[in-house]
């Protein structure tokens, strides 16, 4: 028996079962909180996506040899909307007459997607309008088409201010 101001057994036991009851009711907290916050699933049908991957190279190349580039030139935000300006040239000659739509997502979350359709302004710039654009980063995925049927597929991260 351990006398007075002496640590025992019985302490170092109780010492032990606190510890690990803290660190077990910690990681039941966090454990809890990531599986109600991600579902884990972030892209749906990425098993078709992988075996189509090479589909995907190969359309890739094909764009890269029409040798059209997109330029995000501004993004502006009025309040809860804002505008999206793309420039479309092709060895620094402007595209005109091309068909622009696409999707803006927040990269956090799917909630706050929303469908753009491009119109044509000239010179080759083209501009959206987002009905909902909180500031912070928003993923672009765009698709640009001409009438013979050529298309290029952009990604782009912007930021609205």
């Amino acid at each position: 028996m351990a006398e007075k101001g002496e640590l025992g057994g019985r302490h170092v036991l109780a010492m032990v079962v606190a510890f690990f009851s803290v660190m077990i009711a910690a990681n039941v907290i966090f454990i809890r909180a990531a599986v109600t916050t991600f579902p884990g699933v972030s892209e749906d049908k990425s098993y078709l996506l992988g075996v189509h991957f090479n589909d995907a190279l190969a359309e890739r190349t094909v764009q890269a040899e029409l040798g059209w580039t997109a330029e995000i030139r501004e993004v502006m935000r009025e309040g809860e909307t804002g505008r999206i300006l793309l420039r479309m040239t092709k060895e620094k000659t402007p595209l005109n007459n091309l068909s622009v739509t696409g999707v803006l997502k927040r990269p956090v979350h799917d909630s706050a997607d929303q469908t753009l359709v491009f119109a044509a302004l000239g010179g080759g710039l083209y501009m959206a309008e987002a009905s909902a654009f909180a500031p912070g980063v928003w993923d672009l995925a765009l698709r640009v088409e001409n009438r013979l049927g050529d298309a290029l597929d952009v990604d782009a991260r912007v930021i609205a201010p």
